[in-house]
């Protein structure tokens, strides 16, 4: 059991858990995910840790086909701007390896943002915090385990 997964418990949020057999090769998690669980692009999301005005660290929760827009996210947290945080700030900071970032139960609580095509749908789908293994929950349960705010994050 991921921490994630111990969260939502704690939480009492209802989720369903989804693993599949994730291949060493593929380079994009998310995308691989979406095909081996047979689900639509938008209903999986893929977390980003980003680098606010060169300091803090902040999350963004996207779509898997979608790119996120850096002038988005900076303007949601109220940044002037932001970039890719580096891979070791990433593991370091959120306690997962990269293709297994869960957006729940981070080591550091995260400024988190959740894209706002999130809002319409009654199921989204994220990572549990290990390759291979995505939640299914409704997007107002991960915003209220999270303390995310809905905004758009993606052009």
């Amino acid at each position: 059991m991921t921490p994630a997964i111990i969260t939502l418990k704690k939480a009492k949020i209802a989720f369903t858990i989804h693993e599949y057999h994730h291949e060493p090769s593929c380079d994009s998690y998310g995308l691989e995910a979406a095909e081996k669980l047979g689900l639509q692009l938008e209903q999986v999301f893929k977390t980003l840790v980003v680098q606010l005005d060169g300091k803090q660290l902040a999350v963004a929760i996207i779509p898997v086909d979608a790119k996120l827009s850096m002038k988005l996210i900076a303007k949601a947290a109220k940044a002037k701007k932001a970039a890719m945080a580096n891979a070791d700030d990433v593991q370091r900071s959120t306690g997962y390896k990269l293709g297994g970032v869960s957006p729940i139960a981070q080591k550091k609580r995260l400024m988190t943002f959740i894209d706002i095509s999130a809002e319409s749908l009654k199921q989204m789908y994220v990572s549990g915090g290990q390759r291979g293994l995505d939640i299914e929950l409704a997007p107002d349960q991960l915003q209220r385990v999270t303390k995310a705010q809905f905004a758009p994050l993606t052009s």
